[in-house]
């Protein structure tokens, strides 16, 4: 089977049926996309397909073939990181790391389509990626500041402080929104 992944053409020995996820790590060695749940509700293993986000752990490689996948690989380069990369970057929007693969490609795939969202717009587009640090204000603050609003970046959420409570959630933030992740009932984001 044929992927199209970071602009590179690979031929995959895999069943149709395998999950992507597992084959960007296994066979293409691209570990950008993160194991979290398995079930599609953490974000940590998002991808763009077709310039959407989709959860890679639970898309077959089948509903993938004649398709572009990107990954956080192909995004930037050390030397020269995309534009979200460099504003994760600056904002230092991590701790442990392992939600910045979803929150980085959540973003770049809000800006492909909004190139200048509002701060709830951000808050709604990356509300089904968790973050178990905290690291919220600044994940906002970098989003904010890639999508060029770099001094409503720096008054739309201050700084943390002791005070300051670290661990709510985007989901809690987010107009509308009343649980930190998707219920189980409901479909994780599919690419057709």
């Amino acid at each position: 089977m044929r992927l199209t992944v970071n602009g590179r053409d690979h031929d995959v020995d895999a069943a149709p049926d395998t999950a992507l996820l597992h084959v960007l790590r296994n066979d293409l060695a691209l570990n950008g996309p993160k194991y979290g749940c398995g079930l599609g509700e953490c974000g940590a293993c998002t991808v763009l397909i077709g310039g959407v986000a989709a959860r890679s752990c639970v898309i077959p490689i089948e509903g993938c073939t004649g398709r572009d996948i990107l990954t956080l690989e192909g995004l930037g380069t050390r030397e020269r990181p995309d534009a979200v990369q460099q504003a994760f970057i600056d904002e230092q929007a991590a701790q442990c790391g392992y939600c910045l693969n979803g929150m980085i490609m959540g973003t770049k795939a809000l800006l492909a389509t909004n190139p200048h969202p509002t701060e709830a717009e951000i808050l709604q587009a990356l509300r089904y990626n968790l973050c178990r640090c905290g690291a919220h204000v600044e994940i906002v603050r970098a989003a904010m500041r890639a999508a060029g609003h770099v001094l409503e970046a720096r008054d739309c959420w201050p700084r943390p402080s002791r005070s300051t409570d670290r661990f709510r959630s985007f989901a809690l933030q987010a107009p509308a929104a009343t649980a930190h992740s998707r219920p189980s009932s409901a479909s994780p984001p599919t690419v057709r």
